[in-house]
């Protein structure tokens, strides 16, 4: 094996050097901007961050595909019903071919055939009506149509209550499907 060299004594000079490199020195006021303070850019960054997260939620909105009234240019050639539903603020009114459905949807006659339950409208009883109108007659079986209506002071999530009403009945089955909105007078 190879021999250890003996140490050598460090000279007085040698010694003054080593101790001068090796302790901290004072960085002067001027040297002390070396490094870049990102907080601020942060916080601006945050903040935008969190307004355009408040605004994302505001600009996405629900679209409902509709077709608008239409004029039948000819005649239909098998008895349609033809079912409109007003939206009021008193409830349903709901006319038929036949005229305006008297309440209880048992006959024709004046009044709302389903009026407000208490303080809210009685979508149950509106579907109810729907159903017994589509089964009064045979020929009404494969009626698809109905024209919403609302009235100014109706709320909007009443009338998109109203539409998911009159599409599908307890059964998930397609009640009126095709629905068109209408223009009160």
């Amino acid at each position: 094996m190879g021999q250890i060299p003996p140490k050598e004594a460090l000279s007085a000079a040698q010694r003054a050097k080593i101790r001068r490199l090796s302790t901290p020195s004072e960085v002067s006021p001027d040297e002390e901007g070396g490094e870049l303070n990102v907080v601020p850019f942060l916080d601006i960054i945050t903040n935008v961050l969190m307004f355009v997260l408040a605004t994302v939620a505001i600009t996405f909105t629900a679209t409902i595909e509709t077709t608008p009234p239409r004029r039948a240019v000819r005649p239909p050639t098998t008895q349609t019903l033809g079912l409109t539903v007003l939206v009021v603020p008193d409830g349903f009114s709901v006319k038929a071919k036949g005229g305006n459905v008297a309440p209880g949807c048992t006959d024709t006659g004046a009044g709302l055939a389903v009026p407000k339950r208490g303080a809210d409208y009685d979508y149950d009883a509106l579907k109810a009506c729907a159903v017994k109108l589509k089964a009064s007659a045979s020929s009404f079986a494969d009626e698809r149509d109905v024209t919403i209506s609302a009235n100014a002071q109706v709320p909007y999530e009443v009338v998109i209550a109203t539409l998911d009403a009159m599409r599908r009945n307890d059964n998930g089955d397609d009640l009126f499907p095709t629905v068109s909105f209408g223009v009160a007078r």
